[in-house]
C-alpha cells in the first residue's frame, strides 16, 4: 500500500488531480468496505474528485464529495499510514463551505512521513505504480509502459536491478522535458524484448 500511496500523493502534487485516484483505486477496491485502510484511500480518492471539480467550476459536485471525503478521513488518526491528515481535512471543511476557494489558493499539497512526495523522488516501487498512469493523463499509450514495468519486475526478480527498464521507468516519470524522447525509447526496448521473446518461443 505504501507504494500507490505514494504514487498517488506525487501524481497529485503534480497537479493530475484526476489521474491521482488511479493510483489508489485498484487497492481500495480490494479492501473490506469501512477499514480504516479502505476509508483513508476513499477519502484521499473523494479529495482528488473535490478538487478536479471545483477546477472545473463544478462547485456543487466539488462540495459533495469534500463532505463525502471528510465523512471518510473522520476517526482516523491525524497521521495514518504516513499521512498527514488535518491539512487535508481542513482544505476539505474550508472547500465544502467556500468551493471557489480553488481559484484563489492552491489546493492542499499531500505529505507521506514527514515530506511532500514529488515524481522526482519516488521509489522504484512508486515510480512503477505512476508511470502507466502518467502515460494516460498525458495522451501516450499506456500498453507499452506497462509492458515496461512487467518487464522491470522480472528482471528485478532475477537479480538485475541495473535493469534498463528499471532506468526508462525513472526517466518517464522524472523527465518532464524529454518525456517523449524516454517513450520513444522505452517503446524501441519493449519491441526489441518482445521480439527476443518470440524467437526463443518460435524454437520450441
Amino acid at each position: 500500500m505504501r507504494d500507490q500511496l505514494r504514487a498517488g500523493a506525487a501524481i497529485y502534487n503534480a497537479g493530475y488531480y484526476h489521474g491521482a485516484h488511479d493510483a489508489w483505486e485498484d487497492r481500495w477496491l480490494e479492501l473490506d468496505e469501512g477499514t480504516d485502510d479502505e476509508r483513508l484511500l476513499h477519502g484521499l480518492i473523494q479529495c482528488t474528485a473535490a478538487v478536479y471539480h471545483a477546477r472545473d467550476r463544478n462547485w456543487e459536485g466539488a462540495v459533495g464529495v469534500a463532505d463525502s471525503a471528510l465523512e471518510y478521513l473522520s476517526g482516523l488518526p491525524a497521521t495514518y499510514r504516513g499521512v498527514s491528515l488535518p491539512p487535508i481535512r481542513a482544505f476539505l471543511t474550508e472547500l465544502a463551505t467556500d468551493p471557489e476557494r480553488i481559484e484563489r489558493r492552491p489546493p492542499v499539497r499531500l505529505t507521506h512521513n514527514g515530506s511532500v512526495p514529488t515524481l522526482s523522488t519516488l521509489e522504484f516501487g512508486s515510480t512503477a505504480v505512476a508511470a502507466p498512469i502518467l502515460a494516460g493523463e498525458l495522451g501516450f499509450d499506456r500498453e507499452p509502459v506497462e509492458q515496461a514495468r512487467r518487464y522491470a519486475d522480472t528482471d528485478l526478480a532475477a537479480g538485475d536491478d541495473g535493469s534498463r527498464f528499471i532506468t526508462l521507468l525513472f526517466d518517464f516519470v522524472r523527465e518532464d522535458e524529454h518525456r517523449g524522447i524516454v517513450y520513444q525509447r522505452l517503446c524501441d526496448h519493449v519491441s526489441r524484448r518482445q521480439a527476443r521473446e518470440d524467437d526463443v518461443e518460435g524454437l520450441f
